[in-house]
């Protein structure tokens, strides 16, 4: 036991370096001359800012993507988001399958620690799935956008426009090139198109739902009796958050000036876009600064709890807020243990959730208010920004261009930090892991 656990522990810090480590070759591809449109070297901050974002899935940019970088360097920052989407593991465990090496058992740690797998038997089989499952997903995606692109576009560049999106979003990067029709626009163009509305939403929800939830609905079709306790968490939480966050948006909405001139239907779509996207794809279709402040707040709250375990999105998780209302819930109801769907919730679980919340909202607290200091902004605009980095989301109020160099840094690593996990974060760089029960004697407290 005290081997695995050892094992455990060092995979935590070799999955932060790789992370690393794909963001060091990103940066220097970057800032080659021909990767942006002008033929100069990219500066490292903008080069070091971008590749960060592509491979943390996050969306945030210094520099419309369009404009800025040429082809060579949109692909880079394709390959990067595909990276960081899936998770370098299982892109390299697929490889290693292809040349029929053997798979030891750190390697299957590894990959069990990257999609956050339950047990690791399976686990080279499951590295497959992900990826045949991420193929097929982004390749029909593809083909639904290029409907939309091709026509505009011809067919090269349009063909091109839906594999760019079509990854972006199922990997819920949220990094698009529409800058080509507008800089620094989003899909706003293209907002009022149920077409690219909804693939692009149908993508995120995929891509965000989680690699062991696919598993399920492959296993088990329809039954949702027979759906682990996982998938059936997921499925409610994603449920509640989408319809719930779509009638806030809507009501918060109703009359504003970012739904002016847009149908019934159009409002419709834009308020389920906008409930989707931040969890945490980083497409918008209206204006966010015309969005009124409880819009604002709403795409906070959805921002910070991000996708599901074991997925392409951030945030502290679906599991991990249900988990945190139901707790309060139990408590309500004067109950010991925490009970769902006819099943109860092991106390690790309980205790990872109560310390991802308390380290997501300090942080998310922490950095806006130095950033607010430096920059002498606004903190409701600092804490939307430091949100959409740490949750990995990617939609801005539009000062992210504008910041400073320290600033800027401190995004950088609060992408890195909610790309690779707040849990994997916090063991990578612990020291010391004890596994002897305490014996020290209880004394109760008052707590509230």
């Amino acid at each position: 036991m005290s081997k695995i656990r050892k094992i455990k522990w060092t995979t935590t810090k070799i999955i932060a370096a790789g992370y690393l480590v794909v963001i060091a070759l990103g940066t220097l591809l970057l800032m080659l001359p021909f990767s942006n449109r002008e033929g100069t070297a990219t500066t490292f901050m903008d080069a070091w800012f971008t590749a960060t974002s592509a491979t943390c899935v996050t969306g945030l940019v210094t520099n419309d993507t369009y404009t800025f970088w040429s082809e060579f360097g949109q692909v880079v920052i394709l390959i990067l988001i595909q990276i960081g989407g899936i998770g370098f593991m299982t892109i390299a465990i697929s490889a290693l399958t292809l040349t029929r090496k053997k798979i030891g058992l750190s390697e299957r740690m590894l990959m069990q620690e990257s999609v956050a797998a339950p047990q690791i038997g399976g686990i080279v089989r499951m590295s497959k799935f992900v990826l045949s499952g991420t193929l097929f997903f982004e390749g029909i995606g593809a083909v639904l956008l290029a409907f939309y692109f091709v026509p505009r576009l011809g067919l090269g560049k349009g063909i091109y426009y839906a594999v760019f999106h079509s990854i972006s979003a199922f990997c819920n990067a949220g990094i698009d090139l529409m800058g080509y029709y507008s800089p620094s626009s989003s899909l706003i163009t293209a907002g009022d198109s149920y077409l690219v509305s909804l693939t692009i939403a149908g993508l995120i929800i995929i891509g965000g739902i989680g690699f062991l939830v696919w598993e399920d609905l492959k296993k088990c079709k329809w039954k949702f009796r027979y759906y682990r306790l996982h998938t059936k968490m997921v499925i409610f939480a994603t449920g509640v958050l989408i319809i719930g966050g779509t009638l806030l948006m809507f009501l918060f909405e109703w009359g504003q000036p970012s739904m002016e001139g847009k149908t019934l239907g159009q409002q419709i779509l834009s308020a389920f876009f906008q409930a989707v996207t931040p969890r945490t794809a980083g497409f918008n279709t209206v204006d966010l600064n015309a969005l009124t402040d409880s819009s604002q707040m709403l795409m906070v709250c959805l921002m910070f709890i991000g996708g599901s375990p074991g997925s392409t999105a951030g945030g502290i998780k679906t599991t991990t807020i249900l988990i945190l209302m139901l707790t309060i819930w139990t408590e309500l109801r004067k109950r010991k243990d925490l009970e769902l769907f006819r099943r109860r919730v092991e106390g690790e679980a309980i205790r990872h959730a109560c310390c991802l919340m308390m380290f997501y909202g300090l942080l998310s607290i922490g950095s806006s208010m130095a950033i607010a200091t430096i920059e002498n902004l606004g903190i409701k605009q600092t804490l939307f920004e430091t949100v959409s980095a740490l949750c990995t989301v990617g939609l801005s109020l539009g000062i992210t261009s504008s910041l400073g160099m320290v600033s800027q840094v401190i995004l950088i690593l609060l992408m890195f930090i909610g790309r690779v996990g707040g849990i994997t974060i916090l063991i990578a760089f612990t020291n010391h892991i004890s596994t002897i029960p305490s014996k020290l004697p209880v004394e109760k407290i008052s707590v509230g």
